[in-house]
Parts: structure tokens; sequence; C-alpha cells
């Protein structure tokens, strides 16, 4: 495999003139060397720098390439080894490789061939450093952090992810189109002991009823006309990992009978095959259909439903959490503005934010997401505004204060603070006037000024008499 020669190696040999005719053809080739004159001031150098390769010779006094290979193994990120020897045999070859080696050259050789398997390692290291990096920023992307849980109901979603994580019982998730119930399993798995096997995924409303048989369970070549070559199917796929079985209530009844069994025996037998294959598989389902009233009406599996509901785990519609509107809006948006060239610090205006707490959204979180994308595609600079967001949302503009207040589940007393606050807002900080609006006297303005400040860290208001735009005309940097 070539690759682009900016790599860093480091040569690890006693003779001097071997040491230096490597370092000078390595140099030539375009990678970044160090030298060391033995296996212990490798061991040094390799501790003391990161390098992407060593390159050590095996026969040296006091420590030999052996003992280097432990060490270096040992680091914290260690980099590949080649080792170079003229008392080639497998048992040397085999003892390297065990002990980390990547590969194994012998004397005499070629500079092309050091050259070709020092770009493999290469390649190979950077290949590996590639999926460890994708699968860090999967785990990060799908960890229960970045799961919005302000409302209360989905802080108990969250805390039963993290209890049930470990487990390996088979889930059941349900909830309304487009609650985030792949998110969910997904997060089950990257913090589970599975995390490091595969996540399998499959909408089983999207596959034909024909080739879903196959498509979960395999096929051998030949099963069927079109059978061309022996397919494991992802039941196979997500061995030791996790499979995702999306909308679960669209399996017909004969499948249902056939996934029963493979979750009874941990068990799959591809169409044409003569034998089972044993599987270790959790399985995570969901659905947006009411299971129990197929199970009345005999379209859902009982014993496969009990097979899949060990565990439960309802998600809510968003209109019933509008805590975790807009911080879900914030967290999307730092994403979308992260994408784009140059990088936006993207935010909704407080009409936007109105608008998007007095909205029903029948499509969930996902629905949350397309309008939030489109206002980022359409807003000017990076405040989306009101106008920015689609018909369906601006049209539902809240017919009074006390509809979104019921909306957003709020006490009495979050409804005089927020009604205080927006009269003072539309006043232009202006107390008196908008003590006069409120129907109080001043006194009692700034007391309650006061108190909304102290509950939120703040400054206290000015007291009747200090600076106020009703007196003076002018606002104080502090009140505005």
């Amino acid at each position: 495999m070539s690759i682009e020669r900016t790599a860093s190696i480091l040569v690890v040999e006693d003779d001097e003139a071997m040491r230096d005719l490597l370092s000078e053809e390595l140099e030539d080739a375009g990678f970044e060397v160090a030298a060391a004159g033995g296996a212990a001031a490798g061991l040094e150098v390799a501790r003391s720098g990161r390098f992407d390769l060593v390159i050590t010779d095996l026969r040296m006094p006091e420590m030999d390439g052996f003992d280097l290979i432990r060490g270096v193994m040992a680091l914290p990120e260690p980099p590949h080894v080649v080792m170079i020897t003229a008392f080639g045999s497998i048992e040397t070859a085999i003892r390297a490789v065990k002990l980390g080696a990547y590969d194994y050259i012998t004397k005499p050789f070629e500079i092309e061939e050091l050259l070709l398997v020092a770009d493999k390692a290469l390649g190979e290291r950077a290949l590996r450093t590639k999926i460890a990096r994708l699968q860090r920023e999967v785990e990060d992307k799908f960890g229960l952090g970045n799961i919005i849980a302000n409302s209360q109901s989905m802080r108990d979603v969250v805390a039963l992810v993290r209890r049930i994580a470990g487990s390996t019982a088979s889930v059941l998730v349900t909830g309304e189109s487009g609650t985030g119930k792949e998110l969910i399993a997904r997060a089950i798995h990257y913090n589970s002991t599975r995390a490091n096997g595969a996540f399998v995924g499959v909408n089983l409303a999207a596959v034909p009823e024909g080739l879903i048989e196959s498509e979960l369970f395999g096929h051998k070549k030949g099963a069927f006309t079109d059978a061309r070559a022996d397919k494991p199917g992802l039941f196979v796929e997500a061995d030791a990992g996790t499979i995702f079985l999306d909308e679960i209530g669209e399996l017909a009844l004969p499948l249902q009978a056939k996934l029963l069994r493979v979750l009874q025996e941990h068990e799959v037998r591809p169409l044409g095959a003569t034998k089972n294959q044993r599987v270790d598989v959790r399985v995570v389902a969901a659905t947006n259909k009411n299971l129990e009233a197929m199970l009345a009406e005999g379209s859902f599996r009982e014993d496969l439903y009990y097979r899949l509901n060990v565990i439960h785990l309802d998600l809510p519609p968003l209109r019933s959490r509008p805590e975790d509107i807009v911080p879900l809006a914030e967290h999307v948006l730092a994403h979308l503005g992260a994408k784009q060239t140059p990088p936006r610090r993207m935010r909704l205006s407080p009409e936007a934010q109105h608008l998007m707490l007095a909205y029903n959204w029948p499509g969930n979180v996902r629905e949350l997401m397309n309008v939030l994308e489109r206002g980022v595609a359409l807003c000017q600079g990076e405040l989306i505004a009101d106008d920015d967001l689609p018909p369906q949302v601006r049209e539902k503009r809240p017919s009074d204060f006390l509809g979104t207040a019921v909306a957003r589940r709020m006490t009495l007393a979050d409804l005089e603070r927020e009604f205080i606050e927006r009269v003072l807002e539309d006043e232009a900080g202006n107390k008196t006037r908008a003590a006069q609006r409120l129907g109080l006297d001043r006194k009692t303005l700034y007391r309650k000024l006061d108190e909304y400040a102290k509950a939120r860290g703040e400054p206290r208001a000015p007291s009747p008499g200090e600076s106020d735009p009703g007196v003076s005309g002018t606002l104080p940097i502090s009140e505005k």
C-alpha cells in the first residue's frame, strides 16, 4: 500500500554503517528519521518522542530486539515495529509477531523491499488510527451526555438506559415516529460491554417481505434464483454486538415465528443451509405501533412480544416535554453551524423560540431537526429569525400568552416572572412605564426583579431613586 511519506521512523541498529545507510535511504524516501545505536538507547528515544514506526535489528548487545519490542508495546500509543535480522527463521518471526511486531525482514535485503514493508506497516497503522478515531467519534456522538434531557420524562429514560446498558436483555423501544428510537438504541449499544462489536440496524418496513428472511438470517449460494453467492445475514454481522430491528410491528406472522426461534435458540439457519450457526447478539426492537392492540387482534405473536419486551423504554413525544425544545434546538444548531463554511455560531431569535415552543411538533425530534436545517440554510448571518421558519411553524403563533404557558407547563410563579420580564423588555428597560403597565408600584417591581436576579445569581436590580430610565431617560449598562 503506497502512502504519503510524512511519517516518523526510529532506526535502532548497533552497526554504525548499517544504521547510517538505513537512515539516509529512509530520509531520501521522504521519511522523518531518528536513530539509536542499541536497544536500550532506542527504547529511551521511543519513550521521549512520538514515532509511527520502529525498524530494529534483532541481535544487539545488552538488550536484544525482542526486549525492545516488549518495551515499545508498553508505550501508551505504541508505534508499529519491523524487525531486521540475519538470523531468519519461522520461529523467530512467530516470536516477534507474538510480541507485537508488525512484520519481519531478513538480511540481506534490497532497500526497495524495506521501503515496501515500511509503507505497508504505516498504511495499516494509519487505517487503524482512522478506525479508532471514528469509533471514538461514534461513541462520543451516542454518549448519554449527548441526549438532551431537561424534562423529567427524558431524565427517566436516560437513567434507565444507563442502568440497562450493561445487560444482555432484549429491549423494546416504543414511541411516535421521530422521537429518537434509533438514537436510544445506539446509546444502549455504545454504552455497553458490546461497544466494540457491530451495531447493525434494519428498518423492517423498508425491506420487501419476501427478502426479510434472507436479509436477517442469510442464505447459501443457490438457495433461490438470485442467490449467486453466500450471504451471512444481519444477525451474523451483528455477532458479539447489537441488532436494531426498527418497525418490528411490520414483521409478518410467519417471520415472527422464525425470529422467535432465533431469540430462543441463539442460532440462525441461512436459507439453503443444512445446519444452524451460533450467534451472540443483543436485540433492540422499536415500533411506533401499539403492539398490545396488535396482540389483541392477533397480528403480533404474544410469545415474541414478551421475548422482545424484557425491558421497555417508551419515548415521550416532543410536545409533552417543552423544557427540552430550546436546549435540543441549540444542540442541533451547534452541530449544523460547525459544518458551515466558514463555521457559524447559529442561534434562535426570541421570536423564533416562542414559535417553536408553541408548535405541536407532530414529527417530533426529526421534524425539529429538519426545521433547523432549513433555518440555517435560509438565515442571513447567525441568527435564525421567525421568518426563517417554515409556514407550519409560523402559523402556530401563540394566540395568547396563557396558551404558551400551559403548553410549557409553567408554574404560576414562572408565569408571573416571564410576563414581568417580557413587559420590561417591551418597554426597553424603562421600569416606571413597565410598572404602570403591570399595575404595580415601582418598589414592588424592583423587589420582584431583585428576587429574580438573586435566583439567577446576578447583581440585584437598582432600587427606586437609583439610576433608572424612567427618571433619567437613559438606561444604565447594568440594566440593559
